[in-house]
């Protein structure tokens, strides 16, 4: 090694890593004359050595790769076979948000002819804009016909106001109401996405096939979008009131009190904070003069003030119906 450091004008550990490595190719070997000195081993055989040893190691990377391949089929054939054996029930269950935008996003995919939208909570989130854009986008360069009703509280909102004037030059028909009964997308008249908890929409979500629930769900779609106003930049026209009509909002104020349902619920549907939602309670009572909710639905049934509410919960007895078909 002396004689390669000398002749060569490398730092000792140069010229030991340099042997090292044409040891390891094999390139050179130990002298079978001379103890402790290396030769040269002829560059067509110790190329070829190489070649060899290369060759053999992309081989068995091919193997390993075919035999990931094999097992990746498998996979997938398992995973398709569940898929099918749980989409061919009448109803699916999806947990977690993931999984609910993941099967929302299939179920766009593969939207041909139309989409029909319940979207409750009022203002919507930057995330459920950012989330809705790409999708409306797929489906009106389809052709997909979509009608969506959003809740009157969403002109409280710039940002979501903007949206849903994205989403009408998209192609979405858009609409707003005083209330809603639940988040809900139709797709092609054949399959329904709903959530388990209407109080919290990311929790998990019903995928439902059953064509009678459908029919229903459909049916309510319907009734709701006859009585919602077409969506404009500005204020919805039934929000004005004169003299002692009501608002749309207060209207179904009105009729979700007389259901019975407590302060978070109503103020839920209609999009807005329990706050709200309370103020504008006790607003109506003090116009009614009750001192309590009941008193407060008998008189405005007296006035008249709940006439129209029938449609909207014939609909929703229809839809219970269809649900115990699933």
């Amino acid at each position: 090694m002396d004689e390669l450091v000398a002749l060569l004008g490398w730092r000792p550990e140069q010229v030991r890593s340099a042997l090292d490595e044409c040891v390891r190719l094999s390139l050179v070997k130990p002298s079978w004359g001379a103890q402790g000195r290396l030769r040269a081993v002829n560059p067509e055989v110790a190329l070829q050595t190489l070649v060899t040893r290369q060759e053999n190691e992309i081989l068995e990377r091919q193997r390993r790769l075919a035999e990931a391949r094999a097992e990746m089929a498998r996979f997938i054939d398992d995973y398709h076979t569940t898929q099918q054996d749980l989409r061919g029930a009448l109803m699916e269950r999806l947990e977690g948000i993931e999984e609910i935008r993941f099967r929302i996003e299939e179920l766009t995919h593969k939207c041909e002819k139309e989409l029909l939208t319940f979207a409750t909570g009022g203002p919507q989130s930057e995330a459920s804009r950012q989330a809705s854009r790409p999708l409306c986008e797929a489906l009106a360069r389809r052709g997909v016909a979509m009608r969506s009703i959003y809740l009157d509280s969403v002109h409280n909102d710039p940002a979501t106001v903007d949206h849903l004037r994205w989403l009408h030059a998209h192609g979405d028909q858009v609409r707003t109401t005083a209330s809603l009964p639940s988040r809900m997308l139709l797709f092609d008249r054949a399959h329904a996405v709903l959530p388990t908890d209407p109080d919290d929409s990311a929790a998990g979500a019903l995928v439902l096939h059953g064509r009678g629930v459908i029919g229903a769900l459909c049916e309510l779609f319907e009734r709701v979008w006859e009585n919602a106003v077409p969506f404009t930049s500005g204020r919805p026209q039934h929000r004005e009131r004169g003299g002692g009509e009501l608002t749309s909002q207060e209207q179904a104020v009105l009729r979700l009190l007389a259901e019975g349902l407590t302060d978070e619920v109503v103020a839920r549907k209609l999009g807005v904070s329990v706050r709200t939602g309370r103020r504008i309670t006790a607003e109506l009572m003090s116009r009614l003069g009750a001192r309590s909710r009941f008193q407060a639905g008998l008189r405005a049934a007296q006035f008249g003030w709940l006439a129209g509410s029938g449609d909207l919960r014939a609909a929703d007895d229809g839809a219970a119906v269809g649900a115990e078909d699933v």
